[in-house]
């Protein structure tokens, strides 16, 4: 559930930042008026977001076997595309993030462009939420009730977050904040990825296909699957989300865990300290 609950809170929290943003201008822009459009906007991408995961869950359950482990190893590394190319892009880009949406903005309060104003929000919202359901594909699919549980609870803290940032002025660093979270996504990113690799691994093996080495088992602590350290026991599940642990692993699991590791985390890490020192 930590694993579910860090990329939840990490979407919905910037969703309801950009949201806090948008209303924020409005107040100064003395058009509170136009908030219900926003709230309109975030409504819909918000109603449509849970929609998607259902579906996905729908279509999941009517899968053959070898294609719901296609559809597990697929889901996985897209998502570690998308995860990391958000990551880099806060890093990067998230400093300006206030200025960039008070000037796409501020067009639309002038005009008073109710709809425009929704339609922004609903993109936006809408990106974060399609994001999530992507992210969190394949927890649900091995863990429905965890991933739900960590879902909500890191829905629920992320809006807490917000409203107390934008509504009763609590002062966060917002810029260490996503630092810190953008390293445990980062190892997160890396469980996905070995994850991905095997069930992949697993397709093509239920294909008949021989990967060599690639496919062959690195190591096997040979942990019951009723013990708590076992990967979906209690205390093992926990390290197989944040930290990919498992009590077997293939060599090409190991590969693509390591190797993900050793360029995204010193990326991350050289993207923020520089933007430290340009600030």
């Amino acid at each position: 559930m930590i694993g579910q609950f860090l990329l939840a809170f990490r979407e919905v929290l910037e969703a309801a930042i950009i949201t806090s943003i948008i209303l924020a201008y409005l107040a100064r822009a003395n058009r509170k008026d136009l908030s219900m459009f926003v709230w309109l906007g975030v409504s819909l991408a918000t109603a449509l977001s849970l929609v998607s995961g259902l579906l996905v869950w729908l279509m999941y359950g009517v899968l053959s076997r070898p294609t719901q482990v296609l559809f597990e190893g697929t889901a996985a590394i897209i998502a570690v595309v998308v995860l990391t190319s958000m990551i880099l892009w806060l890093a990067t880009k998230g400093r300006d993030i206030r200025e960039n949406i008070e000037t796409r903005v501020a067009p639309f309060a002038k005009r008073g462009a109710g709809f425009a104003l929704a339609s922004f929000s609903y993109v936006v919202v809408f990106r974060e939420g399609l994001e999530t359901v992507l992210f969190l594909t394949p927890f649900v699919v091995n863990d429905p009730l965890g991933t739900a549980i960590g879902a909500l609870s890191g829905l629920l803290a992320s809006v807490a977050l917000s409203y107390g940032i934008f509504a009763i002025g609590m002062r966060i660093d917002l810029q260490r904040f996503f630092y810190f979270t953008s390293v445990l996504l980062v190892l997160l990113a890396a469980g996905l990825a070995g994850y991905g690799v095997h069930e992949l691994i697993e397709y093509a093996q239920l294909s008949g296909a021989d990967l060599g080495w690639f496919s062959k088992y690195a190591y096997n602590l040979n942990i019951p699957p009723e013990s708590l350290f076992h990967h979906r026991g209690l205390l093992g599940s926990i390290l197989a989300v944040m930290f990919g642990y498992s009590v077997s692993a293939e060599w090409g699991r190991l590969l693509a865990y390591f190797t993900y590791l050793a360029l995204a985390l010193p990326t991350v890490v050289r993207a923020y300290r520089k933007k430290r020192i340009t600030k």
